[in-house]
């Protein structure tokens, strides 16, 4: 490890112990903290709830072209135009790659959800006198919204 690293690592630990003490000698400040880093977490799952709303309306979009061109392909074969039926065909295996990529987008996004969930979790039970029946609401609103989606797919 370079010199410059090693300085930087010892700064960003000596600045962290700093700043733990001054959380513990402000109780106020540290309570801020931690409210603003639960605002930022649900922040966060509201544009990820959002992302999987995004992805399943494409996907549902991408079902319906999938099925309109293997109903092409279907009716080319059945008129024999075989060069048609094969482009059509092409097309049909184009878009389910992207289907299978945007499912895959989707997981992704569950599991980072479920990371955020777990983190917002562990932040209320440190302080569970902060939270709101509002704020526990919305989450659970979020993790239903999730499960659905999950379930739906």
């Amino acid at each position: 490890m370079s010199q410059a690293a090693d300085w930087l690592e010892q700064l960003e630990a000596r600045l962290e112990q700093q700043l733990q003490a001054f959380l513990r000698a402000n109780p106020a400040q540290e309570a801020l903290l931690q409210e603003q880093e639960r605002q930022e977490q649900r922040q966060r799952q509201r544009r990820l709830l959002a992302q999987a709303e995004a992805l399943r309306s494409e996907l549902l979009q991408l079902a319906g072209e999938i099925r309109e061109w293997r109903d092409r392909a279907q009716r080319a074969h059945a008129a024999g135009a075989s060069d048609l039926a094969a482009r059509a065909e092409q097309r049909v295996t184009q878009l389910m790659e992207r289907g299978r990529q945007r499912w895959q987008d989707l997981e992704d996004l569950g599991e980072a959800a479920q990371r955020g969930s777990a983190a917002l979790d562990n932040q209320g039970s440190s302080n569970t006198n902060n939270t709101t029946l509002d704020e526990a609401w919305a989450q659970f609103e979020l993790e239903q919204e999730l499960e659905k989606l999950r379930r739906r797919h």
